[in-house]
């Protein structure tokens, strides 16, 4: 099967498993930026690794909203787009895949620095690290990138590389359902793809809204399961995206993307 083929099978339910890894891993005592556990330079990264993803993936910036990033992503001409997923050695590699949420939340925060200048930014599985990349180049205070694949905070590392930026700090703990971390602002994109988790997000960034008065972004194309959830009531559009052509075909009909502000009602049982 080739990775066209496999990416519809995480978009309708390989996403499965991965929900099944965020609720597992709990989440550990308060993360803050100086004990949480991170890379922080590329030293860190095992030179069989970065080889690996360097050979694996291609350098692109074309047929997504923000052609300013740089991104090691899997695409057409990459080996593993033709080859059986099962023989990617590390696991389904979801930060290979530049997510339509996380393209209207890039663009957004380029669009409008104000958003995060002078602030502390949480980009929530991030991925490939574009949000949180994003964030840097518009001048947030400080960036911390949450991904709970250590793969992912590799390729991150890289795509910082890309971008001539010093990597920012990383986490692969599991923080939905820890103490409320101390963040101006967190950010995080296409999450809302299993029931139970999306009720995990919700309770969570409740409790760091009111906690800390963090202001919230969610980026989502407008998938079944986040518009049928109750945060969707909570929810205040921003601002929407037409997704380019190249991400279009790449999503199966999707054909925009909506970032949104989380405004949540004073109950805790929503």
């Amino acid at each position: 099967m080739a990775f066209h083929g496999w990416k519809w099978l995480l978009l309708l339910g390989r996403q499965n498993t991965l929900a099944k890894v965020w609720r597992s891993r709990r989440g550990g005592p308060s993360l803050c930026w100086k004990r949480c556990s991170h890379w922080s330079t590329g030293k860190s990264l095992d030179p069989e690794v970065r080889a690996f993803l360097e050979e694996n993936t291609e350098v692109t910036n074309s047929g997504h909203l923000t052609p300013e990033i740089r991104l090691r992503l899997l695409t057409p001409r990459c080996r593993f787009w033709r080859e059986k997923p099962d023989l990617w050695p590390y696991g389904d590699p979801f930060w290979a895949i530049y997510w339509p949420g996380g393209q209207a939340l890039s663009r957004y925060i380029l669009d409008n620095p104000r958003v995060v200048k002078g602030r502390s930014v949480l980009d929530l599985g991030s991925g490939c690290g574009a949000t949180a990349i994003a964030a840097v180049m518009s001048g947030a205070s400080q960036v911390l990138a949450n991904d709970i694949d250590p793969i992912a905070g590799m390729a991150m590392i890289l795509n910082c590389e890309l971008n001539h930026l010093n990597p920012f700090p990383i986490t692969i703990k599991n923080i939905i359902n820890s103490e409320a971390g101390n963040w101006d602002l967190i950010v995080l994109g296409d999450m809302f793809y299993d029931e139970q988790l999306a009720d995990g997000l919700h309770h969570w960034l409740q409790k760091c809204i009111r906690t800390h008065q963090t202001e919230v972004l969610i980026g989502d194309p407008g998938r079944h399961q986040f518009l049928s959830h109750s945060i969707h009531s909570q929810l205040h559009k921003v601002i929407e995206y037409s997704l380019p052509e190249y991400t279009r075909q790449e999503n199966h009909g999707l054909t925009s993307s909506i970032v949104w502000s989380y405004q949540p009602s004073n109950s805790l049982d929503n």
